[in-house]
């Protein structure tokens, strides 16, 4: 029997028409939704030509659009990097056996989880500099308060998916010799973030999207530049949020593919268990293997 069997019953007759007919009504209300749209949008003019011409203009998108974009994905990529090492380093200090590096580690992942994404930024943009007693670019001022935010919420993923790893890997490895900085270095680490890609991908497209946060302290990102300087310029901020919320689905889509691709290329090589080379004798006690990565 397969797996799908046992989690989901096939629908029969019935079901299969009560599906069909929801299907449809959901299917028509959200046409008329998108309907109901469009006639307003088209009653207060925003779909006016002269609106939408500056998005066939070089200087439209040589001066808002890729400015914007290019800092967006420079923020984004570097808040990435250093959230998946905070999210590593956090899970492995929370899984520690000393306590007095596990409930800081705890501590500093449960603090940052629960506060707003906007204050974070807020407070290290105009909060401290009175503690530095300097400025703080507003780049690293959006940089840091998405580590801080997307890196607890990745420890936790981290965490769980360490978690989830069968014991009887990390006996194995102990009793080959290895030391544990090394049994969460090559064994649970490198599975766990095979493991919980999805949502370490979900987070990652969370924090591309949060740079638009970088607003409140005038970080010149894609929504900054895309929607409130070129809408200032050209009166068209409903035509200018379009575009913009594209390219963000757009970039998300390219994102979450990407990931798609390296989950499915990950399962493909899978894992092997190595050749056995030592003498029957230093095996360890029940034939115990660890599992290493092909390739």
């Amino acid at each position: 029997m397969s797996t799908s069997a046992v989690l989901y019953d096939h629908p029969g007759p019935r079901a299969r028409v009560r599906n069909a007919v929801l299907s449809v009504v959901f299917g028509v209300g959200l046409a008329a939704l998108l309907w109901w749209v469009y006639a307003k949008f088209d009653q207060a003019g925003q779909w006016e030509g002269n609106l939408w011409k500056p998005f066939a203009e070089a200087p439209t998108w040589t001066q808002f659009i890729w400015p914007g974009l290019r800092q967006t994905l420079f923020a984004a990529a570097t808040g990435m990097v250093l959230s998946l090492a905070f999210g590593i380093l956090f899970a492995v200090g929370r899984l520690s056996d000393h306590w007095w590096v596990r409930v800081p580690a705890g501590v500093v992942v449960e603090f940052f989880r629960a506060v707003p994404l906007l204050l974070m930024i807020f407070f290290i943009f105009y909060g401290v500099p009175f503690l530095i007693q300097g400025p703080v670019p507003a780049f690293w001022a959006v940089v840091i308060g998405l580590t801080l935010y997307n890196g607890s919420v990745l420890a936790e993923a981290f965490r769980a998916g360490i978690r989830s790893i069968p014991g009887g890997q990390s006996e194995a490895a102990y009793a080959v010799g290895m030391r544990k900085n090394q049994v969460m270095r090559l064994i649970l680490v490198p599975q766990a973030a095979r493991a919980m890609l999805p949502v370490i991908v979900s987070q990652l497209v969370v924090l591309l999207k949060d740079t638009a946060l970088g607003y409140i302290v005038a970080f010149p990102e894609l929504l900054q530049r895309g929607v409130n300087d070129l809408s200032a310029n050209r009166g068209n901020v409903v035509a200018a949020a379009i575009v913009v919320a594209a390219i963000y689905i757009v970039i998300n889509s390219l994102l979450t593919t990407l990931a798609n691709w390296l989950d499915r290329r990950t399962r493909r090589r899978g894992f092997r268990v190595p050749k056995q080379t030592a003498a029957p004798d230093s095996t360890p006690a029940g034939g115990a293997t660890v599992a290493e990565p092909q390739g």
